[in-house]
């Protein structure tokens, strides 16, 4: 009796390998080509011409501080992503991180603006202070869908209403914001001290925002944590099958509690980056809608960091380079909203779409090895 060929094993291997690459590359890619077309039929029937509105965004993302903008707004979107999607693979939609968020960043303004500390100090202490209010305020949410089995979208939403009293609260001149003489509209706390300040590396095109690392180091971690430890195994286990998860000795209980806590933790830090980087204070107008706008991103990624790091970077591109539509061109900025959300419904789409095509050409192979051992044993018994 002969050996198989390791040879043909691996060819085959490769195959089957890159075939799967091939698969997971065509849904976004699909997503992004039919929502360029929409986009274009929507822009030539208000009579501008597409072309150029590519054009205006293409060239803006080719100069160094277009470049740089595009970068600073990836780091916060990826956060935002990667908050909800560390919800989304345990099986929970963590809808609060809007309100998770903004409560974080109040709390971290308030406190970077009330101690100065040495940077090595003043800096720790402002991120673990947001991952704490984050993570705290989440685990409201956690709580009650373990304890009162309510369902963690219905509490997260509700908790985002309460966020903005929570704000309205606080943001007052005499408690979060310093006090003033006479009437004015804009309430905002005091600029946080310089030590709070985060680096920014220099470039051609402005200065980079330092906090990339820092979305960088979570993306690692969150990947570790998935694909490498025993909390990432039940983790996923729990979000597949939470009855399977309870027999293997998982205690589902405290896996949701503890999903919730380190989503609303990342959730925290969604708003450091500009509170450090940028405005150095918190106002009434503080980056809004960045929650929301995370969950797209983390469904186009698929809730894998290596994804959400592709579809913030490609968000990123939209509104950074969307911005100069109405600027160049006289074009409608809401276009830049409507390509948004037809990626995400084109996305949608196009996973299933690309599912079912995986789904067959597996019968296909399957059928077709099932047929080679049948042939292979008719032949053995002829022969015989």
């Amino acid at each position: 009796m002969t050996s198989p060929n390791p040879a043909a094993k691996r060819s085959l291997a490769q195959r089957i390998s890159g075939e799967r690459i091939v698969l997971a590359l065509a849904a976004p890619v699909l997503a992004v080509v039919l929502s360029v077309a929409i986009c274009s039929v929507l822009l030539a029937t208000s009579g501008k011409n597409p072309f150029d509105a590519w054009n205006v965004m293409i060239t803006y993302a080719t100069k160094s501080d277009g470049q740089v903008n595009i970068l600073n707004r990836t780091t916060t979107y990826y956060l935002a992503a990667a908050a909800a999607a560390f919800g989304f693979r345990m099986n929970l939609f963590n809808i609060g991180v809007e309100g998770q968020y903004k409560v974080a960043a109040l709390f971290a303004a308030f406190v970077g603006a009330q101690v100065d500390l040495p940077s090595f100090i003043q800096i720790p202490l402002l991120l673990v202070t947001a991952m704490l209010v984050g993570g705290l305020y989440a685990s409201i949410a956690g709580l009650l869908k373990v304890y009162r089995g309510v369902s963690e979208v219905i509490s997260t939403i509700m908790l985002n209403s309460i966020s903005l009293a929570i704000v309205g609260l606080l943001l007052v001149p005499g408690i979060f914001a310093p006090k003033v003489s006479g009437t004015t509209n804009s309430i905002q706390t005091d600029p946080v001290s310089q030590s709070s300040h985060f680096f920014t590396i220099p470039t051609a095109g402005g200065d980079l925002w330092g906090f990339i690392f820092i979305a960088a180091l979570v993306g690692v971690v969150f990947q570790f944590t998935l694909s490498r430890t025993r909390f990432g195994f039940d983790l996923r286990a729990t979000g597949r099958s939470e009855s399977a998860a309870t027999a293997s000795g998982v205690n589902v209980k405290r896996m949701v509690v503890t999903s919730m806590v380190v989503s609303g933790a990342i959730a925290g830090l969604i708003g450091l980056p500009e509170l450090l980087q940028n405005s150095y204070y918190y106002g009434q107008s503080f980056q809004p809608n960045l929650g929301f706008l995370g969950i797209s991103i983390a469904l186009l990624g698929r809730n894998s960091p290596i994804g959400i790091a592709f579809a913030a970077l490609l968000f990123a591109f939209l509104d950074a380079t969307g911005a100069q539509l109405p600027l160049k061109g006289g074009f409608p900025f809401e276009i830049v909203d409507v390509m948004k959300g037809t990626i995400v419904i084109c996305v949608v789409v196009a996973y299933e779409l690309v599912r079912r095509y995986g789904l067959k050409r597996q019968q296909q192979k399957v059928g077709a090895q099932l047929a080679a051992q049948l042939a292979a044993t008719e032949k053995k018994e002829v022969s015989a």
